[in-house]
């Protein structure tokens, strides 16, 4: 049976999406096999970042729902055979989603796959809730900002009480990404460190991602940002994927220094 991973945030627009694009496909090129799905039903835009919005036909609300079976709604990557996608509806709410049909769908995905990596809506909606509900691992993306972070800290609490695995006794395995960090920002105090971001939440790291203008590039081109040799964020998400995988990998060196972190931790408490 394969593993779920559901990549979410409580803050939209702190790269949850480009993670799971550029995770998802640097797992696929180890030779793993890998479908990603999009839950943001209503607004996708994982298909975008994959490069494969022209090639949709069928959605998983039409695999839910019996009109279509879920080999017909799976688009293959033609880059990397072993990635296959499942995109969220454009034209529904995500109120459609039903616990039993959702758990059936996921059950269905795990008996083909070694990887099912779930691109979770932002925010604490239902959608959000079905998500994680499933979760073997649970990816937090975050950038280093007070909201952001205290968004974060919410959304862990919600895993760690409404998961299947939490109301069976058990937990979900929860690790933090931090993305966007700029580290003359740090230096200067202007933004908090990982340090400050990783005492407050206080889950494990799996990634450090650099700010970058090639991940803007890549979205725009239809390209996930692993495919650059010159991005550093490529490189983070390639490194993130063999943690994944349960490769040993040191971090990268990022300056940073003690920020503005220090006097704000009573926000979280």
């Amino acid at each position: 049976m394969g593993q779920v991973i559901t990549i979410t945030s409580g803050k939209g627009g702190v790269g949850k999406s480009t993670a799971a694009a550029n995770i998802s496909t640097a797992i696929a090129e180890a030779d793993k096999k890998v479908v990603a799905i999009d839950f943001d039903i209503g607004l996708r835009n994982l298909d975008m970042i994959l490069g494969l919005e022209n090639r949709i036909v069928y959605d998983s609300i039409d695999v839910m729902e019996g009109r279509v079976r879920l080999n017909q709604a799976l688009i293959n990557d033609k880059r990397v055979k072993s990635l296959f996608f499942l995109p969220a509806s454009q034209t529904r709410d995500k109120s459609v989603l039903e616990s039993k049909k959702v758990e059936a769908l996921i059950g269905e995905l795990k008996r083909s796959f070694e990887y099912v990596i779930i691109d979770s809506p932002a925010g604490i909606e239902s959608g959000f809730e079905h998500a994680v509900y499933l979760a073997d691992i649970a990816l937090i993306v975050t950038t280093p900002e007070v909201s952001a972070v205290r968004d974060a800290d919410r959304v862990i609490g919600i895993i760690d009480a409404k998961s299947k695995k939490a109301k069976e006794g058990g937990e979900v395995v929860k690790k933090l990404i931090i993305n966007r960090i700029k580290p003359d920002m740090i230096k200067k105090g202007q933004m908090l460190s990982p340090e400050d971001v990783l005492q407050i939440l206080a889950i494990d790291l799996i990634g450090l991602v650099p700010d970058d203008e090639l991940v803007v590039v890549a979205t725009n081109t239809g390209e996930v940002v692993i495919r650059n040799p010159k991005s550093e964020s490529g490189g983070a998400y390639r490194r993130i994927a063999k943690r994944i995988l349960g490769e040993e990998v040191a971090f990268a060196s990022l300056e940073t220094s003690k920020g503005i972190g220090g006097f704000i931790k009573g926000l979280f408490k």
